[in-house]
């Protein structure tokens, strides 16, 4: 019989780093002076589509059931840890009642039902120029802000039975610990909070008649949220620190060690791309969210609703394998199934031009992937500081750096050289830097940088095709009125 193989012992101690994301909690425990991913669980969550099967609600409670189920799933090594860290999907609306129980399930971050709300919103404020430099970004029909706006139009019911109001990492950090706070990264993206003064912004959240004292206090970098209470069925050690966590967005970037100007394409159910920053951002078109960071300096980002999810529901339209892409032909595909953020159109669905006798599927196909990730690449110059490299690798990361046919589109339309992580999970695994960090009195992103987690592949930059992308984004500006209308 052969002999088992050996489990590495830890050199350091063991911290637990959490991505509670849209559609499944993950749980990390890495030892914390290597990286090395020691164990690991994840559980899903259902997505259900409110009211009327037009929104996109969870259940907090399944939260914090999928997190004690990954960390069951992490055995021995769970109970071990020292320090735990959340990272969770940005902008939810959760709302608790005296009791802490959720008064009905959480509004999500592609939920767009406040699109109305956030048109009004911005206006009374006296436009987006305004809400750039005060809050740092022009609310999208994501951010918390509209959300709790129209809860308090559409539920008023709901809106008066709540006592506090929670983000997706705040409300389980909070179940760990028993307080209420958040962090500035996760905090930006409400709406509500200034980054002109990292501070609750008063006017606004009388605007939308939201009590401060219904929200959960900012923690600063390097603080401690608290630590593990004693949770009977929670395979965690009661005192073990709890560090602020943060939003995926800000937790990914902690995971990759990122330095400024490091310019990243995020492949996900959502489409990021971002860098870190020294300079506050303040993009009147809102193209740009101009998000903090989770350490002390600031995360310009841009975000669209439609990315893997819909290309992948574009191939089994077409009944193709995702990587059976073709090039060639006249096709672009918008493929804005979820209503898009980025460019502005939340009432939009995909759109299809361009066909003739002899397109292909395949070339369809490639048309949706050229679609996504022009989306993306048009707000690459705003996101990156003016002197950034502009040769820069792009550092693609999320579900779709897997796949060739991203990789290539994103080579092709972006004229850049592509590096691929190796290091996966990247939200759970900042988070497990930022519950190091503070563990170890360690700036999160340069333990991030020690475990070497931005290492893997690259490959060398290919001629931008300058025609396709002057054919996509002539095929947007001339289809504009249509995209902006609602589908019957």
């Amino acid at each position: 019989m052969a002999a088992a193989a050996a489990v590495p012992v830890p050199e350091g101690p063991l911290v637990v780093g959490v991505d509670s994301s849209t559609q499944s909690t993950k749980a990390l425990v890495v030892d914390a002076a290597t990286g090395q991913v020691v164990a690991r669980g994840q559980a899903p969550h259902t997505v259900g589509g409110g009211a009327g099967g037009d929104g996109k609600e969870s259940d907090p409670e399944q939260w914090w059931r999928a997190l004690a189920e990954a960390l069951g799933q992490c055995g021995a090594h769970a109970r071990q840890a020292a320090a735990i860290s959340v990272g969770g999907q940005q902008h939810g609306l959760v709302t608790l009642d005296a009791a802490g129980r959720p008064v009905r399930p959480a509004l999500l971050w592609n939920d767009v039902r406040s699109a109305p709300q956030r048109d009004r919103l911005v206006e009374e404020l006296g436009g987006p120029k305004v809400w750039a430099e005060r809050i740092g970004s022009v609310p999208a029909p994501a951010f918390t802000v509209t959300k709790w706006a129209w809860l308090k139009e559409t539920e008023p019911e709901a809106a008066r039975a709540t006592a506090a109001v929670r983000l997706p990492h705040d409300y389980l950090t909070e179940r760990l610990t028993g307080q209420g706070t958040t962090d500035r990264g996760d905090a930006s993206g409400t709406g509500w909070w200034a980054s002109a003064t990292e501070s609750y912004d008063g006017e606004i959240l009388e605007r939308v008649g939201l009590s401060p004292e219904l929200l959960p206090r900012v923690l600063r970098h390097g603080e401690a949220a608290g630590t593990v209470r004693h949770l009977p069925g929670l395979p965690l050690p009661a005192g073990a620190l709890v560090a602020t966590g943060t939003g995926d967005n800000m937790a990914a970037a902690l995971g990759l060690g990122l330095r400024p100007g490091q310019p990243v394409l995020s492949l996900g159910t959502s489409g990021t791309v971002y860098a870190v920053s020294g300079r506050r951002p303040t993009d009147p078109t809102g193209v740009v969210a101009g998000f903090a960071d989770a350490r002390d300096a600031w995360l310009p980002l841009a975000c669209t609703l439609n990315c893997t999810l819909a290309v992948d529901r574009i191939a089994a339209l077409l009944g193709r394998d995702r990587e059976a892409v073709e090039q060639g032909g006249s096709a672009v595909l918008l493929p804005f199934l979820d209503g898009e953020r980025t460019p502005d159109l939340p009432l939009a669905s995909g759109l299809l031009y361009g066909l003739r006798h002899d397109t292909t599927p395949g070339q369809v196909l490639q048309a949706a992937y050229d679609g996504a990730v022009f989306a993306l690449l048009t707000a690459l110059d705003e996101v990156l500081d003016a002197d950034a490299a502009p040769d820069a690798p792009l550092l693609l990361i999320g579900g779709g750096a897997k796949g060739a046919a991203w990789r290539e589109t994103v080579r092709r339309l972006s004229g850049r050289p592509v590096q691929v992580p190796r290091a996966e999970e990247l939200v759970a695994l900042g988070a497990a830097a930022q519950a190091a960090g503070l563990l170890l009195g360690e700036d999160p992103a340069a333990v991030a940088r020690r475990w070497k987690t931005a290492d893997g592949p690259s490959w060398e930059a290919v001629e931008r095709d300058e025609a396709a992308l002057e054919h996509l984004g002539g095929v947007l500006s001339d289809a504009d009125a249509l995209l902006r209308r609602a589908t019957p």
